[in-house]
């Protein structure tokens, strides 16, 4: 059946990698050549009339072309996930940390570094331990083990050492900033910083310079946090293989840590950084801190301003911490959340840090069909956590995932954006310097983006809508849903939407590696999760293991 045709996507298709000479005229061959893309049938007729408008479209293209656009411009259209009931609560007063200085200083560094930010910060806070120690302690453990990890590009030590340095006098003087003062991270290399490479883990941009301070950055400093270094993003955000190899799970050395946050997920858990922040589109964030073992916290979307980090879905991009424990995220959250002017889809909403709710009044729910059908090595410990959660007091219902959606269309939105936001890359022929080129990979994956149409990218997104809505109406009266980190469609349909979620190590598959399971919250709910977590934490001890594979 014949079906409405965007006349810009024909010319796009035409021209797509320079397949005709801008001053060529197209001619009906190539357009009933193009249809068959995607499934249409114009007749000779019809074809023949809209040559003068493909031509005129051309044109255009090639004149855009010309005008160069930088980085941090977005799309005039921002992205806008929430429901029209959606109330968003305005920031309050900032959380006053109650830092316990009564922490005891460990005998070895080894011991130090695999303490939590919150035990880190009442040595810190009341002089047992200095920032300048703390910094070398982590920055002697990058130089041991990351020749096998592979999780750093670039070490910062003299950035970091000089902010060790200042935090020390500053808490001497009495400038005490919080629990992130005198606290070294690591960052994934999307994010800018001036004076150092941001390479976004490909080889075409492995010399870039950005003359740019990140928004998070900018704020984990206000913080006192201090940087340690760039760690590996997969090439532009795809998977752990990067320039200079492939990012290692401190568990098995003969495993990836998966992707594309690979650098944040490994060096936490191998105790090179005391925390660190990832990004996520489509699982980034959560999958390879499930591969190693620590807790990753994917929030609200809009939650952290994305200025100066790398885009590869302007609609679907989130930053988020990465660290040994649900309290740790939290304060790191606390430190990096809110409005931003460089940044339209960054929003200042209430985030606040619970302590003692009474958990049997809560309404949780779980999706029943993905715990039901899960056949993998994680079914039992899947099984185990809801029991240790039921034991804790809640009483679990059974919730559905809404999934009559055409959920294999929903990707071109996120390829379709990268497309455009690395044409230059593409239309300079860089693709092919990248270290992958298969099927999967992601230079192909930006070259198959200049034939997807206009009209499909924007019926995706009108389906996305109907989702984010009956989503957000499935959950909206529920404090929290428990899932399969990997059940189903839950990771794919919760990214689209922009909800809150948390991964947390619940046990060790046969071959002794790390599983996860995740919890979802409604949009800017992310201190019911972290509580939660924080509960079973405390019931559990998966969080305080510790990987040996890495040292052998």
């Amino acid at each position: 059946m014949k079906k409405s045709l965007p006349i810009v996507f024909l010319a796009g298709i035409l021209v797509g990698f320079g397949l005709l000479e801008a001053d060529k005229l197209f001619e009906r061959s190539d357009v009933e050549s193009a249809q068959k893309l995607i499934g249409l049938d114009f007749n000779a007729v019809e074809i023949d009339t809209m040559l003068t408008y493909l031509e005129r479209n051309r044109k255009g293209y090639d004149s855009m072309r010309t005008y160069r656009l930088e980085n941090d411009i977005t799309p005039a259209m921002v992205f806008n996930p929430f429901p029209t009931d959606l109330t968003i609560q305005p920031a309050g007063d900032p959380i006053d940390w109650q830092i316990n200085e009564n922490v005891v200083l460990p005998d070895n560094d080894e011991e130090i570094a695999f303490l939590n930010v919150y035990q880190l910060a009442g040595l810190i806070k009341s002089g047992k331990l200095s920032s300048v120690r703390l910094t070398n302690i982590y920055l002697k453990r990058i130089e041991a083990y990351d020749d096998k990890l592979l999780s750093f590009i670039t070490v910062t030590p003299e950035v970091a050492l000089s902010q060790a340095k200042k935090a020390d006098e500053e808490i001497a003087q009495g400038k005490y900033r919080g629990p992130l003062h005198g606290i070294p991270y690591g960052i994934k290399d999307l994010a800018a910083y001036p004076g150092y490479p941001t390479t976004w883990g490909s080889a075409p941009y492995k010399d870039q310079i950005i003359d740019q301070k990140a928004t998070i950055i900018a704020k984990l400093e206000a913080a006192g946090a201090i940087m340690l270094g760039k760690l590996v993003s997969g090439a532009l955000a795809r998977g752990d293989v990067w320039f200079g190899g492939k990012t290692k799970n401190p568990w098995d050395l003969e495993e990836g840590a998966s992707g594309s946050s690979a650098g944040a997920g490994s060096a936490t858990a191998a105790g090179l950084v005391a925390f660190s922040i990832g990004t996520e589109t489509l699982g980034s964030i959560v999958s390879p801190s499930t591969r190693c073992g620590v807790t990753g916290l994917r929030p609200t979307y809009g939650r952290i301003s994305r200025s100066g980090v790398m885009s590869l879905s302007w609609s679907m991009d989130k930053l988020g911490p990465i660290a040994r424990s649900a309290t740790d995220c939290a304060i790191v959250l606390d430190a990096v959340h809110g409005q931003d002017p460089k940044d339209q889809t960054a929003i200042s909403g209430k985030f606040s840090y619970l302590t003692n709710e009474e958990m049997a009044n809560w309404k949780v729910g779980y999706f029943h069909e993905q715990f039901e059908s899960d056949s993998s090595d994680n079914a039992i410990n899947n099984d185990k956590t809801l029991a240790t959660l039921e034991a804790l007091g809640l009483n679990l219902e059974p919730v559905d995932l809404p999934l009559d959606y055409p959920f294999n269309v929903f990707d071109i939105i996120l390829r379709a954006e990268a497309g455009a936001f690395f044409d230059e890359l593409l239309l300079a022929g860089l693709d092919s310097t990248m270290v992958e080129q298969d099927a999967r990979s992601r230079a192909n994956s930006l070259r198959q983006s200049r034939f997807i149409p206009a009209v499909e990218y924007l019926q995706a997104n009108r389906h996305r809508r109907n989702l984010i809505n009956e989503f957000h109406n499935a959950i909206k009266d529920y404090d929290i849903i428990i899932s399969p980190t990997f059940g189903g469609r839950q990771m794919q349909i919760t990214n689209l939407t922009g909800h809150p979620a948390l991964a947390m190590p619940n046990g060790f598959d046969e071959d002794g590696n790390p599983t996860s399971i995740t919890l979802v919250g409604n949009y800017f709910e992310e201190e019911k999760l972290i509580y939660l977590a924080e509960q079973f934490q405390k019931a559990t001890d998966f969080d305080e293991q510790r990987p040996m594979a890495y040292k052998q």
